[in-house]
This record gives C-alpha cells, sequence and structure tokens, in this order.
C-alpha cells in the first residue's frame, strides 16, 4: 500500500491483527504444551508497545476515496473480475471433483502450481487449532467469491477452523455471517458453543458479529430433544465462561432484538461485560458500513 494514504482505520486493522498474531503464537505453544518454555519469550514490552499506540490511534472512519463500490486499494483488474456475472469464466485453473476442470482436489492444484514461477493470482498451499485450518491464506491480495469453507475435523478434535486469514489487503466478497442458518450438532461432551472471540484488548477493531440468522438444532440434535422443551437448545444462561472468571468484566457480548426460543434475556449472565441493546443507534454501531468500514 505504499502508494496509497494510509487511513487511521488501516492502522487500527494492522495492529489490531499485530496484536491478535501473538496471541494466537502464545495459544499454539500451549496447545503443544511448551507454555513453560513460552514465558520468558512473551515477557517483552511488544504487546504492551501496540496496546499503546492502539489507545493512541483514535479511529475516525472517514472513508477514503473508492471506486465503482470497492475500496481504492482494490486493483482495476480485480474490480473487473469481482463485477462479472461469471467469474469462474475467467480462470486460469478450475478444480472440479467430477473431472470437468485442470484437477479434481484443490490439494493437487496446489502441489502444481507451488513448482511454477510467476507472479500472477493463483491458488496457494496449507494438532493445534492455528493448523486445523481447512484454508489458510497467508499471501497478500486473496479473493474468496462466493465461496464456502468447510471443517470436517468433527467434534471428537475439540474447536477447529475452517478458515484462516492472514492475508492483507485481501477480499471475501459476499463473505458476511448474515441471514446463516446456524446448526449446532449432538456434542460428546454435552456442551456446544456457537462462538469465541479472542480480543485481548479493547480498542482492537475485531469481533465476531452475527445477523438476522437462525439457530436450530442439526438433524443429528434433533432425537435427543424430543420430549423436552425446545428453548434448552439455548441456555438461559447464554454464555459461558472461558476460564473461571478471566476477562468477565472487559469482555464485550451484546444481544439485540433477538426473537424465538431460548431469546428472552431475563436469566442472562450477570457479567459486567454483558449486554443487552435496546437503542437501534447502539445497535447499529455492529452493521457493515460501520464495524467494518464497509464503505471504505
Amino acid at each position: 500500500m505504499s502508494d496509497n494514504k494510509c487511513t487511521q482505520v488501516d492502522k487500527q486493522t494492522w495492529l489490531s491483527t499485530a496484536l491478535t498474531n501473538l496471541e494466537t503464537c502464545r495459544t499454539g505453544f500451549v496447545e503443544l504444551g511448551v507454555s513453560d518454555n513460552l514465558l520468558p519469550l512473551m515477557s517483552n514490552n511488544v504487546s504492551k508497545l501496540i496496546s499503546n499506540t492502539l489507545s493512541l490511534n483514535k479511529v475516525t472512519h472517514k472513508p477514503p476515496s473508492f471506486k465503482d463500490g470497492f475500496p481504492f486499494w482494490i486493483k482495476p483488474g480485480d474490480r473487473k473480475l469481482l463485477q462479472t456475472p461469471s467469474p469462474a469464466s475467467r480462470a486460469n485453473i478450475v478444480v472440479a471433483k467430477d473431472g470437468s476442470g485442470n484437477f479434481k482436489t484443490i490439494k493437487e492444484a496446489v502441489t502444481t502450481v507451488s513448482k511454477r514461477s510467476g507472479t500472477g493470482r493463483s491458488v496457494g498451499g496449507g494438532s493445534t487449532t492455528f493448523k486445523s485450518a481447512t484454508v489458510a491464506v497467508v499471501g497478500d491480495g486473496f479473493i474468496a467469491h462466493d465461496m464456502k469453507f468447510r471443517n470436517t475435523a468433527g467434534p471428537q478434535n475439540h474447536q477447529a477452523v475452517a478458515l484462516r486469514s492472514g492475508s492483507d489487503l485481501s477480499v471475501f466478497y459476499k463473505f458476511v455471517l448474515q441471514n446463516c442458518n446456524i446448526f449446532p450438532r449432538n456434542p460428546p461432551n454435552k456442551t456446544n458453543t456457537l462462538t469465541a472471540q479472542g480480543r485481548t484488548d479493547a480498542n482492537q477493531n475485531t469481533g465476531i458479529i452475527i445477523h438476522n440468522c437462525r439457530v436450530t438444532a442439526a438433524s443429528d440434535l434433533k432425537p435427543v430433544q424430543l420430549g423436552q422443551d425446545v428453548s434448552s437448545l439455548i441456555n438461559p444462561a447464554g454464555w459461558m465462561e472461558w476460564s473461571g472468571n478471566f476477562a468477565l468484566n472487559t469482555l464485550y457480548y451484546a444481544e439485540y432484538a433477538n426473537t424465538g426460543p431460548g431469546s428472552s434475556t431475563a436469566n442472562r449472565v450477570k457479567w459486567r461485560g454483558h449486554h443487552v441493546l435496546t437503542s437501534a443507534t447502539d445497535a447499529n454501531k455492529f452493521t457493515v458500513g460501520n464495524f467494518l468500514a464497509g464503505s471504505s
């Protein structure tokens, strides 16, 4: 982005990502069982410096110039690719399980392309949670258009990741959690957690937002519910601790205008960080346009 002006939103995003990367690295070591050896490595001032800079960088959402409804940093050729009715028709490589493309699996395509030279956009290559990703993106300028990322690790492998993105200047077109059907499955340990988010600093512009989605039991969970109140799918407390009292005062969980069985907030957790929003103005902070700086 050397040719473009770095906005305050950009700075806050990069700083937030740097802090997230440190935490992801720390968590990866802990999951590998080397937490004792890790402590001296992590006892430096890097995270404190990032946190201080986050607090100093007061973000004002002044959108930079954009063209054709896309951020200014997306190249003209990529804009055209996203706007075309059939982007697949312009693909360099087609992966199709039925054999109608160049390769039957993404792994085959990755293996072949990684041996080629060149700088054009193509596909690329990728236990701990960090390593569990079905797709791991690290090359700058990654674009996903109407793509489904699915993790098939199964409940026996505990938490796992469908997509891990470490790509700057990346685009996920039609990739927001809106109007989704979320199906909790029958878990071996009888506990389903729909989402967890690892923000460690209140000034990080990160989070998980779910808009206008439905949470209903998957086919393997429905038999377990027979004879029970359907609202039992959602625990009345709504949220559960990550580890004892850790972060219960500094986290930010919010609910707004939920409906249906399990939506009552009467018996929700009493943590300082839990909020039941009643104002559309407050809820508007978490729309795509505001939270993701969607216009820029």
